[in-house]
């Protein structure tokens, strides 16, 4: 009798949970005392976007353990980033050694979640170099590319006009040349190349691969005179194919983000129609930086002071007075989304290591709605189908069975809403083979109980031989299968681990159901009824 109290106290401590947590998938306005948690739809289900990252720290001389503090920060400051920029419930995990899996359900800008999370974010600001190293720089690697012409096949795109623009930053004297000779012809490509609309140190669109594949040449990087950085200019969003400016920068920084206490995006006031209306990036520097900002700025008075983001040139302001009190501002043609998303990545600091977009996928809504229909009509379909064997074939047996499947089902579902787990399309998979999972036990428990019948047992023995015997083998199987599930969810990443998860919970459901809930059941059949005969 004490079991029996227990077992009904765990029935209905177990009912009532499962009604507690899956009454929010069923009614959507609930009183305010209700859980307020809700299952998650994974990516598959409601579109979205997956990224596969990977921190790139093998520029880094580092030790093994630093390699993992590396990859633990660049994780939690993505993860800063992708909650400040919104996203609900976000799946951001460490995947393998060096590689980061982030989904974004529901995501609908790709391409600006895919900026905001790749972004190394590094903050400089720099003033301009020297203008006679500029000039040094020019005549150097013009001298250079003209001696190696041969070995940048890639340098023929660019083409030269027939007065070759000898371009003199200091003096902006031009020099042209009515006849050129093969090895004269190459004289000025690097000059060339930074002549866009014949305007000094501009690039056109499609020679800025060729700039960016010269950079990063290890023989042509070791021309440019110690101490310079050539840096681009941000690309202009309303024309994309528009030339963009070339600094020729100080490669020591005069102040780093580092120093940076506070970004916030702000509206352009006055009357300047270069300002005015339109959103800016606002910076607060803390103490130190403070000062150091104010030495840079007292000391560089009429002098332009480039703001580098992960090498871009943002803007480059003339300094026109001393600035105290720590404050600049990153101007420019923003548009408030891009002022949002630079505030997002400053206030969540510089990623330790460059990440590399390795893979991502993404997802339409209408795909995931065409996922869920499917999924939902291949368990409805399966459950009935069960259903109609079980009850057909075991009577009011196989019916006992199928409430524990719909407990068990309830029981899945409202387990995943208490974890606030995410449920994806391998998730429902995981589901469905449940229900197989579960009538099999009962088919079991059935087959053992006719077995007991057979040889001539009351139906109170015959169903407590049964379910007592039945048990070992249901624990034994299931037992193994929760191993199994285990190690997919330790070792399997992304959609494994939501088929582990369903299949996990599933697994003690139906052993909960069979062994539990449909022994609960026989025994107020038996016990209340004095039967002669069972519906088996």
């Amino acid at each position: 009798m004490r079991n029996k109290k227990i077992r009904s106290l765990i029935i209905a401590v177990v009912l009532l949970v499962t009604l507690y947590f899956i009454a929010p998938l069923l009614v959507p306005n609930l009183p305010s005392f209700w859980t307020g948690k809700r299952l998650k739809l994974g990516l598959d289900l409601q579109g979205g976007m997956q990224v596969l990252l990977e921190v790139d720290y093998s520029k880094l001389n580092l030790s093994e353990k630093d390699k993992e503090v590396v990859v633990k920060t660049a994780l939690e400051i993505i993860r800063n980033r992708i909650d400040q920029f919104g996203v609900a419930e976000p799946i951001i995990q460490r995947a393998g050694k060096n590689r980061i899996i982030i989904q974004l359900p529901g995501l609908k800008n790709f391409g600006r979640a895919k900026e905001l999370i790749g972004k190394t974010a590094q903050l400089e600001f720099k003033l301009f170099a020297d203008k006679d190293l500029v000039k040094e720089t020019y005549d150097k690697l013009d001298k250079f590319l003209q001696e190696n012409y041969d070995k940048y096949a890639f340098l023929e795109k660019v083409k030269e006009s027939d007065n070759v623009e000898n371009i003199d930053v200091l003096e902006s004297e031009e020099t042209k040349t009515d006849s050129l000779s093969e090895e004269e012809d190459h004289a000025h490509i690097f000059t060339s190349l930074l002549s866009a609309d014949d305007i000094p140190g501009n690039i056109a669109y499609k020679d800025i691969p060729i700039l960016k594949k010269l950079l990063k040449d290890k023989d042509f990087k070791k021309q440019i005179p110690a101490g310079v950085q050539i840096a681009l200019g941000k690309e202009n969003k309303k024309d994309p194919y528009a030339v963009r400016p070339v600094y020729f920068l100080r490669e020591r920084a005069e102040l780093t983000g580092k120093y940076l206490e506070n970004a916030s995006v702000k509206i352009g006031q006055g009357y300047d129609p270069k300002t005015a209306g339109k959103p800016y990036v606002s910076l607060k520097f803390n103490k130190t930086g403070a000062k150091m900002f104010e030495n840079v700025t007292a000391q560089n008075l009429k002098k332009p002071l480039a703001i580098v983001l992960d090498g871009i040139v943002h803007s480059a302001p003339v300094i026109q007075d001393r600035i105290r009190g720590g404050e600049a501002s990153i101007t420019g043609n923003f548009t408030l989304d891009e002022c949002q998303d630079l505030v997002i990545i400053l206030k969540a600091g510089k990623l330790p290591a460059p990440v590399n977009v390795i893979e991502e996928r993404t997802v339409g809504p209408t795909l995931g709605s065409d996922s869920i229909k499917a999924g939902i009509m291949a368990a409805i379909i399966g459950m009935i189908v069960v259903a109609l064997f079980m009850i057909i074939y075991y009577g009011l047996s196989g019916l006992f069975a199928d409430i524990a499947l719909l407990i068990n089902i309830g029981f899945i579902l409202a387990i995943m809403t208490m974890l606030e787990g995410t449920l994806t399309m391998p998730g429902i998979a995981g589901m469905i083979l449940t229900i197989g999972m579960a009538v099999d036990a009962n088919v079991l428990i059935f087959e053992r109980i006719r077995e007991e019948l057979a040889a001539g047992k009351t139906v109170r023995s015959a169903v407590d031989a049964g379910f007592s015997r039945a048990a070992v083998t249901i624990l034994d199987a299931n037992i193994t299968t929760l191993i199994t599930a285990l190690v997919l969810y330790q070792f399997g990443t992304g959609p494994i681990k939501g088929f582990a998860v369903t299949l996990s919970i599933g697994i003690i459901g139906s052993m909960f159901s069979a062994i539990i809930l449909v022994k609960a059941l026989f025994d107020g059949l038996v016990t209340n009824v004095q039967r002669e005969k069972l519906s088996i």
